[in-house]
């Protein structure tokens, strides 16, 4: 499921803002980018999310800007000696006016900005502040992705309610009675030979076997209960995304036997609608955690 927050925050002279992101995935993929210094608490960014979401491509990027006031501004010995050799070289190869010592500071590189460092308590407060705002950030995506999660919900409901439909079409079918095989293998023996003749007995036999090996019957009792788990599963909430896959591999698994077992054009198209809808119901699963 999709989603997005982000939550900003100040302590200790320092600002932070951290952004949380979340794209579908069957599984749950946690990938944190954080300012350097704070590695320490990147395990612990990583256990929020892991305990709030199960599922989705989750991307937290944390960014720290410390407060310039009382930091030192120094001179960086090494680009600058790089820099002056190589005005040493131009000015014996290019006639030009030497540069200004404001141009030379001016340089990238050239003079550094040194930070004071924080107390330790002040480093433990920005880093419970950061936990904190990570933790409202996640609050805020669950949030979203709810709101999202019931959409996707009326789109699921819609589906299954299509399904419940092609399975009351297929059960009401007229194939399936033992009149209609019977009828059917008495149309087949004919166009054998013509000369060739059935004892009743023996045609109500055989039409008999045939209707109980097209039987169907298994196949929507078990597509009507997966309908109704479907449904329960949808109005409990929570995170039922895995279960919803998993179902939907069931009923994709009896519209197939279904098909195999159909013995009339019509009811092979309405099995053929059958697993277009699960497909849909199958991609829509994989949006919901």
């Amino acid at each position: 499921m999709t989603g997005y927050a982000r939550i900003a925050g100040s302590v200790s002279g320092a600002g932070f803002v951290c952004e949380i992101k979340s794209v579908n995935s069957r599984g749950l993929d946690i990938r944190t980018r954080l300012t350097a210094g704070f590695d320490a608490i990147e395990g612990e960014v990583r256990q929020l999310i892991g305990k709030m979401v199960s599922r989705g491509a989750i991307n937290c990027t944390i960014t720290v800007e410390r407060d310039g006031a009382g930091g030192n501004v120094v001179v960086n010995q090494q680009a600058l000696d790089t820099v002056l050799v190589a005005i040493a070289e131009l000015s014996n190869r290019i006639e030009a006016p030497r540069p200004t010592l404001e141009g030379i500071l001016a340089l990238p590189g050239v003079l550094d900005r040194r930070e004071a460092p924080m107390t330790p308590q002040g480093e433990q407060a920005l880093a419970s502040a950061i936990m904190d705002g990570a933790s409202q950030a996640m609050v805020d995506l669950v949030l979203a992705r709810r709101q999202e999660g019931g959409k996707l919900a009326a789109v699921l409901l819609g589906i299954i309610d299509e399904i419940e439909a092609l399975v009351a079409r297929a059960a009401a079918h007229p194939s399936r009675s033992r009149e209609a095989v019977q009828a059917r293998l008495r149309q087949q023996v004919a166009e054998l030979a013509d000369d060739i003749t059935m004892a009743p007995e023996r045609l109500a036999q055989e039409a008999l076997i045939l209707a109980t090996k097209a039987d169907i019957r298994e196949e929507l009792d078990r597509l009507t209960a997966h309908i109704a788990n479907a449904r329960q599963l949808i109005a409990s909430g929570g995170a039922v995304g895995r279960r919803l896959d998993f179902l939907a591999q069931e009923f994709n698994r009896e519209a197939n036997t279904l098909c195999s077992k159909s013995n009339a054009v019509d009811l092979t198209a309405i099995g053929l609608d059958l697993k277009a809808a699960i497909d849909q119901l199958r991609e829509q699963v994989q949006n919901i955690e």
